[in-house]
């Protein structure tokens, strides 16, 4: 059965239901009515069975209709109130209740007294002469009921039944029961009274009231009450009399709080009504006893008196609101008159009797602005233009800024009313609403509003239903308004330095590529839902979610959810805005396509909005535009729709498939490149966009190996195009020759992906030739024979590029086309070396000449060095702050955090040297691949001083990964893995670039955790080439062993080495002696990611024909190797033991039993560690030291018996010593849960049940455990030792002298656990701990047992008696022994044979204090020397 509609239902609810009625195929409801006979008339009706008359009667039928009426609203069920408080049960018997309730009526009678009404006044009505009342006129009903009672609301007829009272010389009952009482009071009772009716109290000596005011005696009999009221009034007055002001105020608040709150309110509300209502009667009074009546206005309480009027316990409150709003001046309501009115109100006007404050008060004049140096924060206002008004700034009303709302005097409208305004169903205030918004998110977005305002405007625009407020607006019926909200939109999803930024570096070095702009940061879901829910995919996860939901964690796929390209192709092809309006909906549309290929693909599904862009905005024919800025832009050739092609073609190979051959992009290729930008017949700024995005999106296919044969079809145009540039600057037109140099770099960058896509021919045919079982993509139809001819033209252009830096009007185009020129020319010789033409003579002779007369004097040219000099200021490594995300920016909106001034100095600024030294670098290290001779020649780029500088800023530096800063930390690894490729050559040949291998080996270890998606090539060169291999480690072979041997030896002055370490320097010579197997290991444990790596060398090496798509991975994931990669085998291990081998107190695998490999793994892994932390200790420097510790105990946790290999044994016992190192141990703080771990807490439990099962009582593995027990870390730790764990004391013999920390660090200070001391005196006294077997945690024990039972310190009584307890049984034990430790012991000393200091007799202050405590006659406690003889003799002999 179909269900109604209900009033939460949506839009979308509504037609889904209406689809289904549809498809039922079920018959609408049919009404019939039969006419009901009018009896009246005499009708008959067809007759009723019921009753037997026949009676027709009035029928309407409905077919299906329930017999309920449904509810319209679902409102919950009503409660009673007393139901709740009644219980039921189904066997009780309705009678037994009613018998168990009923009463005998003398339960609810009493003495019943009638009350005396003797006295109580009869009134008779008033006589009057006439029969009925005279008729009163308005006027006149008016004036007299605004002369007598002012101020109240009051009927007609009550007002002038008041004014006849008034007339007669009778008041109001309601009034005259206020001042019941003598009629003639003194001036003190008077005023006492004012302070009774005010809850004040009295004040003393103000002279004794001559009879009460408050207590009446009504109701009392008439010969008492006067005496019996009198006799109450004295008794108050004389208890008032005999207390001061403070006790009359306490008595007042303990009256208060025993009343009930509502009804001191409504008593108080009730008594201000009553003055207020009393004072026209006395002033009428005081009129009619001069002699005259005169109309006086309304009355108002002073603010004095309703402050007196305030409840007493908001005092306190007052006083910190007023010192918080730093003295802000106490607002006085001014009331109205008529003259104050602009309008003189006349008596015909209808409710204009009466002046109401309230509903006049906008017609007064604006109150002055706030005065400044207030500290209270203010409610940010803007203008139209987006700006912010300073609340004192005094703006005049014809700039429309005044309205009435809360503030009227500021000017100005708050993010609120804005949001209240674009819903108004004016069209014009609609417009303006969201068009400040616009321009508020403009400004909030650059940045301006960051040191003004309190927050993020973005997020609390967000927050309070923007998206949903534009989603609405786009519905809108009007085109002013749909315009708006797109400017709107625009401003919020677009950042145009951003989409500058990636123009400038696309091409660079793979600039081609970019990273989605995907949101890294995704709540996570509640786990009591996915348990209800079970095991949910992501897409069933997504359609769980509301549009809310979805919204406030990915705002394009929020809008996407909200159906806003249906929408956006609707305003496009219907409404056909202004060019502004389709500009930002191009914009809009680039931001969605960048945000992953997903939502790519859906700009292409979406039904005709792309035949839409391409026959409107990429036509094949137009008529030339009559203004240089057209009143449309439909039927003309838009470069921001080449780019949206170009963008979505970076999505993936088969999305741009489907734009070149589906939506005819190949046409419009040919169409806007076969002819010269000045013969598109647009303007010359467009016509060169247009342009330049077309070779961009040519580009683009290219790097898929598509479109490829258009080369042929437009190599004429490709060279005349290539011939014609660099052309010299002119001032009048400079932009042109920016967007001119930009149009160059687009041809550069197409020619440099057709050479990847021709080199790659000839592999393809051969294997295409030869039967392979994995499928090949076919050859390009562009062979290397096609470009072979372009090397010498760009040769001899870089030639004259050379030239013009030695011009001044040439030397900014000069620098801006070399880099391209040096990428194409590595491309061209980097695939050269691969094809089966390749002359290895003529080759090496071009490369010479190259080198000679174009490289090396490029590298000493003076322009070149002032780019290197200024290297490190450019950096984003270097400087951090330089790519920190900006002020507004929102994790559900990721961006480039680009703006104009980051951009001027950052790394796409205009003087970054990035783009140049990585393109030179690149070319430099295809030639010295090709040309080994050539590699000592360019060893003076490596040697310069700025780059030595840089490269040990980066060794130093610690970058954030981001949105903001990934884009521009990728081109720099480029340039870094360049400079290192570089070093990989050079260092064996050349001994000066040798000297700095270290720096080099140094910025690769730390650069390889920093590499981010995508660049999983790179980390496999690096690891393959520079980490492990020797000539970068000189230390191995100069003296490196030798001198860790005696730093190692300076160490152990002051702290001993760990148990069973051998001396660093063999073990050390040990590791050198064994890279390659080292890398080896690494690369094996690294082999799952093998797919990623053959994708991210088809993108380095220009593999185009493989390439899937142009979008790298997500930054989700992280960089590509974790930065604790050193410990990858280790823990690697660990995890594919699990738990289960382990489960039930500790044990697994023995090592034979260990998967193959594993203990040789382990062994090098220790090795590479050992290394690192002796001579590359700032390569390990982002891993925290509590992340070490944690992964060295996966050697204990991986296997039973792994720890007891000897390799394994010194290997390990070195590491930890290299750990314990007391500068180290200072930083190590096992309060910060390790990576990975929830606690250190975790772990350590896992240690103490491994050492109970496997440790065999090892003492590197007890060295361990001895470690967090320091005093400084947890109790926790100390707990489960000597609770859960207690029996490992049996076994944990540590000596004293291998101690990983000074025995101090235990001891020190005092232990303040009182259930730790318990277990502490247990231990000692049932004999669990003791110092043969136990000797580190016996000393421990021992002192702080003896500083708890003698500390003087004042404590809780519970902690005392636990003192006196312990006290007590310490000197009551027998074991002579202890007793002798416990009470005898002084200091700590590691060296002693005890390893602490005992007094030779019992200190007197301590002998006082134990008989003291213990109640003990004086000088029984010196007897203990003998005892102390005796423990030192059995000390000697345990």
């Amino acid at each position: 059965m179909l269900r109604r509609p209900r009033p939460t239902d949506s839009e979308e609810d509504l037609l889904r239901e209406q689809e289904r009625f549809l498809s039922s195929g079920t018959a609408p409801s049919v009404v019939n009515v039969v006419r009901r006979p009018d009896k009246r008339r005499g009708e008959q009706g067809t007759g009723d069975p019921d009753n037997g008359e026949d009676t027709q009667k009035d029928v309407v039928t409905i077919e299906d209709l329930p017999d309920e009426i449904p509810s319209l609203t679902p409102a919950p069920p009503k409660k009673s109130r007393f139901k709740k408080a009644q219980v039921r049960f189904e066997d009780e018997d309705a009678e037994e209740r009613l018998d168990k309730h009923d009463t005998h009526i003398s339960a609810v009678l009493s003495r019943i007294v009638e009350r005396d009404t003797s006295t109580v006044p009869v009134c008779l009505p008033a006589v009057t002469g006439t029969a009925f009342p005279k008729v009163m006129h308005r006027s006149e009903g008016i004036v007299q009921g605004k002369s007598i009672v002012s101020g109240t609301r009051k009927s007609i007829f009550a007002r002038q039944i008041a004014a006849q009272r008034a007339k007669e010389g009778r008041l109001p009952s309601q009034q005259t029961s206020i001042s019941v009482g003598p009629k003639a009071q003194s001036p003190q009772s008077v005023a006492s009274t004012t302070s009774m009716e005010l809850d004040t109290p009295p004040r003393i000596g103000a002279g004794v009231l001559a009879g009460p005011t408050l207590v009446s005696g009504q109701g009392l009999v008439q010969g008492d009450s006067d005496q019996e009221r009198l006799k109450i009034h004295q008794e108050n007055q004389a208890r008032l009399l005999g207390m001061t002001r403070e006790e009359i105020l306490q008595e007042q608040r303990n009256l208060l709080a025993q009343l009930d709150p509502r009804l001191v309110d409504f008593v108080r509300a009730r008594k201000v009504q009553k003055m207020s209502d009393s004072e026209p009667v006395k002033q009428s009074n005081c009129n009619a006893q001069n002699g005259g009546v005169r109309e006086e206005k309304p009355s108002v309480v002073s603010p004095a008196a309703v402050k007196d009027i305030t409840d007493i316990r908001q005092e306190p409150l007052q006083v910190d609101m007023e010192d918080e709003e730093d003295a802000e001046e106490p607002k006085v309501t001014q009331q109205i008159t008529e003259e104050d009115l602009p309008l003189k109100p006349q008596r015909d006007w209808v409710h204009m009797d009466k002046l109401e404050p309230d509903k006049l008060e906008w017609t007064k004049d604006l109150p002055p602005p706030r005065r400044k140096g207030t500290k209270k924060a203010m409610q940010a206002r803007f203008d139209f233009a987006g700006n912010l008004i300073p609340p004192t700034e005094d703006l005049p009303t014809h700039l429309g800024l005044h309205h009435h709302g809360d503030e009227p005097e500021l000017a100005g409208y708050s993010l609120q009313e804005l949001f209240m305004l674009s819903r108004s169903l004016v069209i014009q205030q609609r417009t303006l609403a969201l068009s400040t918004l616009a321009n508020i998110i403009t400004k909030a977005r650059s940045g301006v509003f960051t040191s003004e305002l309190k927050g993020s405007v973005l997020s609390t625009l967000l927050d309070a239903g923007l998206l949903f407020l534009l989603r609405f607006s786009l519905d809108d019926g009007v085109e002013g308004v749909i315009a708006a909200a797109v400017q709107a939109l625009q401003a919020l999803l677009v950042s145009a330095d951003d989409e500058d930024s990636l123009d400038v570096t696309f091409c660079w070095l793979l600039g081609v590529a970019s990273f989605p702009l995907l949101p890294t940061t995704q709540e996570e879901e509640d786990e009591e839902e996915e348990g209800m829910n079970g095991r949910e995919t992501e897409k069933e996860k997504e359609e769980r979610k509301s549009d809310h939901e979805v919204a406030r964690q990915d705002i394009i796929k929020g809008l996407l959810r909200m159906k806003v390209l249906p929408r956006i192709r609707y305003i496009l092809e219907v409404v056909r805005p202004s060019p502004r309006v389709v500009l930002d909906l191009l914009e809009v549309l680039v931001r969605i396509a960048r945000h992953s290929t997903a939502a790519a693909t859906q700009i292409l599904d979406c039904p005709r909005l792309m035949d839409t862009v391409m026959s409107e905005f990429l036509p094949t024919s137009w008529a030339p535009p009559t203004s240089p800025a057209p009143h449309s832009l439909y039927g003309l050739p838009v470069a921001m729709a080449m780019k949206l092609l170009r963008v979505l073609g970076t999505a993936g190979r088969h999305v741009c498939a489907r734009l070149l051959h589906s939506l005819g992009g190949k046409e419009r290729l040919s169409l806007f490149l076969s002819v010269e930008p000045s013969e598109l017949l647009l303007g010359a700024g467009e016509a060169l966009r247009c342009s330049t995005e077309a070779y961009r999106m040519w580009t683009v296919a290219s790097s898929y190996g598509q479109a490829c044969n258009l080369y042929s079809d437009l190599y004429p145009v490709l060279m005349k195009a290539l011939q014609s540039f660099p052309r010299p600057s002119s001032s009048s037109d400079h932009l042109l020759h920016l967007l001119e140099l930009q149009r160059a770099q687009a041809i550069l960058a197409l020619l440099t992906q057709v050479t990847y896509t021709a080199g790659c021919h000839q592999e393809l045919q051969a294997a295409l030739a030869s039967p392979q079982e994995s499928e090949c993509p076919p050859p390009p139809p562009v062979s290397w024979g096609h470009v072979a001819g372009l090397q010498p033209t760009v040769f001899g252009q870089l030639k004259g590029c050379m030239k013009g830096l030695a011009e001044m009007g040439r030397l900014e185009s000069s620098l801006c086309l070399l880099p391209t020129y040096l990428l194409y020319l590595g491309a061209f010789y980097s695939q050269l070396s691969l094809q089966s033409c390749f002359q290895p003579v003529e080759c090496l002779q071009e490369l010479e000449s190259l080198t000679a007369d174009v490289l090396l004097p490029l590298i000493s040219h003076q322009a070149v060095r002032r780019m290197m000099d200024s290297l490190k200021s450019h950096s984003a490594v270097c400087n951090p702050l330089s790519c920190c995300p900006g002020p507004e920016t929102l994790a559900s909106l990721p961006g480039l955090s680009c703006s104009g001034e980051r951009n001027r100095d950052g790394l796409v600024g205009p003087g970054s040297p990035v783009p140049f030294l990585t393109s030179l670098c690149y070319l430099l290290d295809t030639i010295t691949g090709i040309h080994k001779g050539l590699a000592k020649k360019v060893s003076v780029l490596l040697l310069a001083d700025p780059v030595l500088v840089y490269l040990r800023g980066c060794a130093q530096a610690m970058p954030t990964l981001s949105h903001s800063s990934a884009w521009l930390l990728r081109h720099e690894h480029h340039l870094l893995y360049m400079l290192l490729r570089l070093a990989y050559r050079l260092v064996p040949v050349d001994p000066e670039v040798a000297k700095h291998a270290s720096l080099f080996h140094q910025v690769a270890l730390v650069m390889l955790p920093w590499l981010l998606p995508g660049s999983e090539y790179m980390v496999h060169e690096l690891i393959s080439s520079i980490i492990f291999n020797q000539a970068f480690i000189p230390e191995g072979t100069s003296g490196g062993p030798e001198a860790a041997a005696l730093a190692e030896l300076h160490l152990q002055e002051g702290v001993s080495s760990p148990p069973g370490s051998p001396p660093l320097g063999p073990l050390l010579r040990d590791a050198c002696g064994h890279l390659p197997s080292l890398r080896g290991c690494y690369l094996t444990h690294l082999a799952h990611s093998e797919p990623l790596v053959l994708a991210s060398r088809d993108l380095h090496l220009g593999r185009t024909p493989w390439l899937r798509s142009l979008l790298l991975p997500d930054l989700a994931a992280g960089p590509s190797l974790p930065s604790d990669w050193p410990f990858l085998p280790l823990v690697s291990l660990y995890e594919r033991m699990g738990q289960s081998d382990r489960s039930g107190g500790g044990g697994g695998m023995d090592t034979e039993s260990l998967p193959a490999g594993s203990l040789a793994s382990v062994i090098h892994c220790l090795q590479w560690l050992l290394l690192l932390e002796s001579w590359r200790e700032g390569a390990l420097r982002v891993v925290p030291p509590v992340a070490k510790l944690a992964r060295l105990a996966c050697v204990f946790l991986a296997s039973s018996d792994l720890f007891l290999e000897p390799p394994v044994q010194r290997l390990t016992g070195a590491l930890f010593g290299a750990l314990t190192r007391p500068q180290r141990l200072a930083a190590l703080d096992l309060e910060v849960p390790p990576p990975g771990l929830a606690s250190f807490h975790d772990l350590y439990a896992a240690l103490l049940a491994q050492y109970e099962a496997v440790s065999f009582g090892d003492v590197l593995f007890g060295c361990f455990l001895l470690l967090p027990l320091q005093r400084r870390y947890s109790a926790t730790m100390r707990l489960a030792v000597f609770g859960e764990h207690v029996g490992l004391l049996r076994s944990l013999g540590v000596p004293l002298q291998k101690l990983p920390a000074p025995l101090e660090n235990y001891t020190s200070p005092p232990e303040q656990s009182v259930p730790l001391l318990r277990l502490y005196f247990r231990a000692l006294v049932t004999g669990t701990l003791r110092r043969a077997w136990c000797p580190v945690l016996y000393v421990v024990a021992v002192a702080h047992v003896n500083t708890f039972i003698f500390s003087q310190e004042p404590a809780a009584q519970e902690v005392e008696a636990t003192r006196r307890s312990l006290l007590r049984k310490t000197y009551y034990l027998t074991d002579e022994v202890l007793r002798a430790h416990l009470l005898h012991y002084k200091l700590p000393q590691q060296q002693s044979e005890l390893g602490f200091l005992t007094h030779e007799r019992l200190p007197p202050l301590r002998a006082r204090w134990l008989e003291k405590e213990l109640g003990l006659e004086e000088g029984t406690t010196t007897g203990t020397a003998s005892a102390t003889i005796a423990a030192r003799q059995s000390s000697r002999n345990p």
